[in-house]
């Protein structure tokens, strides 16, 4: 629910909000988390206690990464499960090297964009069995383990085995987001059985238990990945599928396969930051941060007007280009080198005027010569750091739920676009735009910071506000998430019809901006609106190599816990 800025909350002083703090930027929710041993941080506490219990039995970041990934499916699958997607940043520390990892799955052979159009859709449907692509999260867990993985998977997935069958308590913000998809999912065969008690999500402090889940994920740890693309788990969702009207078939989950990356990163005040290239959104967050190295914004101070203007223009320039470029590679080739290019920033930063915000934004021409979300990171004693991201996207995804099995799948291909000659136009066989990044910050070509921010179109705005936070204005890890964000809406976006923004969209402020900021930016043209909620949610792990521990943060917006030994 939005209101126009004049709400009584953007008037309220950031530090009437909390109890007083002796220490620190008076916005911190808490104390950086240190520990000399290893370090897990997510969006649940007993998830991060899963993989630090896996780290203490001498497990790598990765299988703690995968245990505590396993336990988020099963604990908050308003966000993620084995349904959806996966990407990841490793750093090894044996290579001393960064390895990027795209595990997203593609669309049915047998689904046409002819078949769209015929059938009078404009856009792909959030809900359903025509947004499902093959789900390439488990696929993802087998290869992050065998290049990097030491605990037999067994052990990595037994905890959340055993949370399943005994059951768990359901966390406030959970619980939260559960009821609001019961409505709206309840329509589809499969969900009310295995989602609901009585018709009705559990509540705060419910015991909750997914047996279904536990006995796929037993067949999962028994029988690798094929348990899940090939024999009894892939013919239940084909049956499913086919049932509902819908086109995933056996033989799209059994073709299935992620693969490595390279990362790409830019320099940012002497820093190199990481994401993964498209068809994930990374790149606008490295475009906008090429963008904002130009101006001084440490002079112009956290929440100055100039500080958020300067923010929203860039990120409405990096969106256009966004919505026009990225895509699947091996469909369409993004000019990364170009878009990623110093002086490709430089010519974008021309269009950018201090005293008036751009109402529309076409994207660049550089020489072409050449989308609900959990977040999680871990970090091992030899040095290894895992930055790990997965989705069902939307809310709990389709609302598909294969009986017996215990997990929704997605609804990925809601972003392709249904128009002839996009590079995200739907074809089959092909990985949507995607929205979920990991994010990787090293400093001389070693290892400092593994973050991320969940949440749509968010993430990216997200990645860059936490660098900003880090180098310019000099918070630590924890201020650096903690710190009240920015959300512009309304960018032109690469899904659908491609309607372009011609209005400027709309700036969402997080309570803590001074008024005298909203005002200065209304008078430069910006709708400053107020949202409740939609400013994702973030965990990171910083190397402090000085020292020889491990700091880790979760903020306070969700219901997460960092914690070492």
């Amino acid at each position: 629910m939005k209101t126009l800025v004049l709400a009584l909350a953007a008037l309220l002083p950031l530090a009437a909000q909390a109890g007083d703090r002796i220490t620190g930027k008076p916005f911190a929710t808490r104390s950086e988390v240190i520990a000399p041993h290893g370090m897990v941080a997510t969006s649940h506490p007993l998830a991060t206690q899963i993989g630090l219990d896996v780290l203490k039995r001498g497990g790598t970041a990765v299988d703690a990464a995968i245990a505590a990934n396993a336990a988020l499916g099963l604990m908050e699958p308003v966000s993620n499960g084995i349904g959806g997607d996966l990407f990841a940043i490793v750093w090894d520390a044996r290579t001393k090297k960064l390895y990027g990892y795209n595990g997203s799955g593609r669309s049915p052979q047998s689904l046409t964009l002819q078949w769209f159009l015929d059938h009078g859709y404009r856009d792909v449907p959030p809900l359903g069995p025509l947004p499902v692509n093959v789900p390439g999260c488990v696929d993802g867990w087998f290869a992050l383990h065998q290049r990097f993985g030491k605990l037999p998977m067994q052990d990595v997935l037994a905890p959340t085995i055993a949370y399943a069958r005994d059951g768990f308590p359901v966390t406030e913000l959970i619980a939260h987001y559960w009821a609001l998809s019961v409505p709206r999912l309840a329509q589809f065969p499969g969900f009310t059985a295995q989602f609901t008690r009585d018709g009705k999500a559990p509540a705060k402090g419910e015991i909750w238990k997914n047996p279904h889940l536990a006995n796929t994920l037993e067949a999962i740890a028994r029988g690798g990945r094929d348990a899940f693309y090939k024999g009894r788990i892939a013919q239940a969702i084909a049956d499913y599928m086919k049932a509902q009207g819908g086109f995933l078939s056996a033989a799209d989950l059994a073709a299935h396969h992620g693969e490595w990356v390279e990362p790409v990163s830019v320099n940012y005040r002497g820093v190199d930051v990481w994401e993964l290239p498209p068809n994930t959104q990374g790149v606008a967050a490295l475009e906008m941060l090429n963008i904002l190295e130009g101006y001084d914004l440490k002079s112009y101070g956290f929440g100055s007007p100039e500080h958020v203007h300067l923010f929203t223009e860039a990120k409405k320039l990096a969106f256009a280009d966004r919505a026009r470029y990225y895509a699947d590679p091996a469909f369409a080739q993004a000019p990364l080198a170009d878009l990623l290019s110093k002086d490709y920033a430089a010519e974008r930063r021309k269009l950018i005027s201090m005293d008036k915000a751009m109402k529309s934004v076409d994207a660049g021409h550089p020489p072409l010569e050449g989308g609900d979300t959990i977040y999680l990171t871990t970090a091992d004693r030899e040095g290894n750091m895992v930055s790990l991201i997965q989705s069902n996207y939307r809310g709990m995804g389709s609302g598909m739920s294969p009986p017996d099995l215990g997990f929704i799948l997605q609804d990925r291909g809601e972003l392709f676009v249904l128009k002839e000659g996009h590079p995200n136009s739907y074809a089959p066989g092909k990985r949507p735009f995607h929205t979920i990044i990991p994010s990787f910050i090293t400093r001389n070509g070693e290892p400092w910071i593994s973050f991320g921010v969940m949440g749509g179109a968010m993430q990216p705005q997200g990645h860059v506000q936490i660098v900003l936070n880090l180098i310019d204005f000099g918070m630590n890890l924890q201020e650096a998430g903690d710190a009240p964000r920015i959300q512009h809406e309304g960018s032109t976006e690469p899904s659908g019809q491609v309607t372009e923004m011609r209005d400027g969209g709309e700036l969402e402020l997080e309570s803590g901006y001074p008024y005298e900021t909203v005002r200065a930016l209304m008078r430069k043209g910006h709708k400053v609106m107020f949202a409740d909620g939609p400013y994702g949610g973030y965990q990171a792990i910083l190397w402090d190599a000085r020292n020889r521990v491990y700091v880790g943060a979760s903020e306070g917006r969700k219901d997460g816990q960092a914690a070492g030994y």
